[in-house]
């Protein structure tokens, strides 16, 4: 099955071309037969991937970039109105497209399963598109992270199927008319976009409108703001809700999960009928993502037992409790956790499968914005490390607020009980970790910005 490729998509320029989620894109256009270029502010293993699949990928931004034949320019959220290759695509008349859009296109004629929540999307859509994979049907995905190499973050596959991260940080997964939707869990986040919880719960209430008649809704049971949601779209028609979590009244019920190490085992009740299968990474968080995952290949009239298993052969996404090397008896794991429930989630996880081991995290804080809302509870969540480091503020798309930066995170954590070290400089962090680690310790490399580029000189510090 070969979905046709929109007349806009034949010759796309993508502004950002190595982002996570612009990348999995043009690869699938790539894939489907497009002619893509684009650019990114740097050269990358991603932007290398997507050149061996025959597009063009410039390097820094600039009006001459785009070529005048091109059929549409493609962005993100994360563009700036004043960016060059923008306004020349003005200049020529050429449509602008956001990011969401264009994944939207590619869903279009194929049953896509739409993973949406505050956290756990990449790794639930990963699950689903390995699973999925394992079994044969070769479905479509998107991901927002790497599942074994870079660029391996999405797929133009051969079969009916079509899994995708629905993201809610600027409302775009409202674009997406999927046939199952997850949500996984909704909290306050994105402060740039959201005032309140109650535009949090509305914004995904109205993702849920977009499911097709007929879908059905897979749902966190026991999650506060999901559970909120489910309530919100009961008795919705066309809608079949399916629950899932460890309450006793769930659709899809855990009732075990076993840690073994850096993996779990879980086991479930659906339809009647106990299943018990291996989720490859530690935490309970994690296999709470496996079961999201089941429910919804089950509502798409896959196996319960075929899926189940399959789900096995899941290994995890870099940056996700990645094993990034060891070195001195030191084990250096790399974590994408950047929002304070992520973060305890992550260190309970790690301290579960840690045993008597030291946990030491280098966190770096994500956006101006969140630091502002949630860095208290930030630093609260590194209290559960038996130490910190604590870096500047990635900015990422943000201009700095005046007053915001690192030490309201690391005030809150030392108010905590927390052994917490401020360092500005990063090149020094691999010295500072050497200096504090021992052999059997553990080294979270912690946060959504640049600080996974850590790992590596920590442990080649660590080797010296």
């Amino acid at each position: 099955m070969k979905p046709g490729l929109p007349t806009a998509m034949e010759r796309p320029h993508f502004i950002g071309i190595g982002g996570a989620g612009m990348s999995g894109i043009a690869k699938i256009l790539a894939q489907r037969g497009a002619q893509v270029a684009g650019s990114d502010s740097r050269d990358s293993e991603t932007a290398q991937a997507l050149r061996a699949h025959g597009a063009t990928v410039h390097i820094g931004h600039a009006a001459g970039h785009l070529a005048a034949d091109s059929t549409c320019v493609v962005v993100s959220s994360a563009i700036r109105a004043d960016n060059p290759e923008l306004a020349r695509a003005a200049e020529l008349g050429i449509p602008v497209v956001h990011r969401s859009d264009a994944l939207a296109a590619l869903m279009d004629g194929l049953r896509p399963i739409a993973v949406a929540g505050t956290h756990g999307k990449t790794t639930t859509t990963s699950m689903l598109a390995v699973s999925l994979s394992a079994l044969g049907l070769d479905p479509s995905y998107a991901i927002g992270g790497d599942l074994d190499a870079p660029g391996s973050n999405a797929h133009h596959g051969e079969g009916d199927i079509f899994v995708a991260e629905a993201d809610e940080s600027d409302r775009t997964f409202h674009k997406y008319s999927p046939q199952v939707a997850i949500i996984l869990n909704a909290e306050l986040d994105h402060h740039a976009n959201y005032a309140s919880i109650e535009e949090i719960y509305e914004s995904f209430e109205t993702f849920v409108g977009k499911v097709v008649p007929g879908g059905t809704l897979v749902v966190a049971h026991g999650q506060e703001g999901a559970a909120e949601i489910a309530r919100r779209v009961a008795g919705r028609e066309g809608l079949t809700v399916v629950t899932y979590g460890e309450e006793e009244d769930a659709d899809v019920r855990i009732t075990k999960i076993t840690p073994r190490g850096l993996t779990s085992e879980v086991t479930v009740v659906l339809g009647g009928r106990m299943l018990t299968f291996t989720v490859s990474v530690p935490g309970r968080h994690y296999a709470h993502n496996a079961v999201a995952a089941l429910a919804a290949g089950v509502a798409l009239g896959i196996p319960a037992h075929n899926l189940a298993s399959a789900l096995g052969k899941y290994t995890g996404v870099k940056r996700r409790l990645q094993l990034k090397g060891e070195a001195a008896g030191v084990q250096v794991i790399d974590s994408y956790a950047h929002h304070p429930t992520e973060m305890t989630a992550d260190l309970e996880a790690i301290r579960g499968a840690a045993g008597d081991s030291r946990i030491l995290v280098v966190f770096q804080p994500h956006l101006f914005s969140r630091t502002q809302e949630l860095g208290k509870e930030m630093g609260q969540a590194l209290a559960l490390a038996d130490a910190s480091v604590v870096l500047d503020i990635y900015p990422a798309r943000e201009d700095p607020i005046p007053g915001i930066t690192s030490e309201l995170i690391i005030a809150a954590a030392r108010s905590a009980g927390a052994d917490v070290t401020a360092e500005h400089d990063k090149a020094a962090v691999a010295d500072v970790i050497a200096g504090m680690a021992k052999p059997g310790d553990l080294v979270l490399t912690m946060g959504a910005g640049d600080v996974t580029d850590l790992g590596p000189a920590i442990l080649a510090r660590l080797s010296s």
